[in-house]
């Protein structure tokens, strides 16, 4: 299922179009030279700007050996249900303020524990180093959550939600009630049609890196490596319920699309907004259609 934006809101707001010339001259990145030295200059750019670890996030009892695990509970009523957030920046970038704001705001709104998995990073990692340490924080963040857990991500963090969703319920866990996905980076082989064209209006997304952070991610920079951990390439059969956003001038919109597409005949519940002319995780963003998308969001959970 499909959804757009109501045509008063097709044409993207004055708010939006400030943030794309932001976005446009602050985030994105140049052309990228030598990928050794790439590398290294990442790594010590992680270490020198880390998570930013907001005061009323704390660490939780589910934190394992390599897989640290913080916690928000909004005050008032002791909640029922947790919201697991997975966040973004390619599975390279520590999480950033926006991130934490965005799942504070779904908990505080719905009453909702957060737990925020700080799952180690490429290029030093790989996904096999915690997808199954968060299949099995699903399960466990289940036992003290009667009402459910929603799994939820952006980009990066979208297409691992949506990947540990699949393991959960390839292992026989207690599955999340709701997937709310952000933006997911779903394929991590870029071959979805048309991505190329749209790779020209993104302003903050660039194929050259999109492509070096899936080889680091997924271990090894042959394609076929990279199939494995694209959740859209995999078995969407037996998920639960969905809501998706992206722009059309997001990167990873084609293989957004695409998905929607494959979702088709598999039983999955999958809601698909689109928003025409908006850029990568614009609900994240403070401009008027974020506005529209959390309300969509607390809708849907409610």
């Amino acid at each position: 299922m499909v959804h757009l934006f109501r045509p008063t809101l097709f044409r993207p707001s004055l708010r939006h179009r400030l943030a794309v010339e932001v976005v446009r001259r602050t985030r994105r990145g140049g052309p990228v030279g030598d990928p050794a030295t790439f590398r290294e200059r990442f790594l010590a750019a992680n270490e020198r700007f880390p998570h930013r670890i907001p005061v009323d996030f704390t660490e939780s009892a589910h934190t394992t050996p390599g897989l640290r695990v913080l916690e928000h509970v909004p005050g008032g009523v002791p909640p029922s249900r947790t919201l697991l957030y997975l966040h973004g920046g390619g599975y390279t970038k520590p999480a950033a303020s926006q991130q934490f704001a965005f799942a504070r705001r779904i908990a505080t709104d719905l009453r909702m524990r957060v737990l925020f998995p700080l799952y180690p990073l490429a290029p030093e990692h790989t996904w096999r180093d915690s997808r199954d340490a968060l299949v099995a924080l699903v399960s466990a963040a289940a036992v003290d959550a009667p009402d459910g857990v929603v799994l939820a991500g952006d980009s990066a963090g979208g297409g691992y939600a949506l990947s540990v969703a699949q393991g959960v319920r390839d292992a026989g866990g207690t599955p999340p009630s709701h997937l709310v996905l952000v933006s997911p980076w779903v394929d991590l082989t870029a071959s979805a049609p048309g991505q190329p064209e749209v790779a020209l209006t993104d302003p903050w997304l660039t194929l050259s890196r999109v492509n070096i952070y899936a080889t680091w991610w997924a271990g090894s920079q042959e394609d076929r490596a990279r199939t494995e951990p694209s959740p859209g390439l995999g078995d969407l059969r037996g998920l639960p319920p969905a809501l998706r956003f992206c722009g059309t001038r997001d990167l990873l919109y084609p293989e957004n699309a695409l998905l929607s597409e494959q979702a088709r005949g598999t039983g999955w519940d999958d809601t698909f907004v689109t928003g025409p002319g908006l850029i990568h995780v614009y609900p994240l963003l403070p401009i008027p259609e974020a506005r529209v998308a959390h309300r969509r969001i607390v809708e849907f959970l409610s």
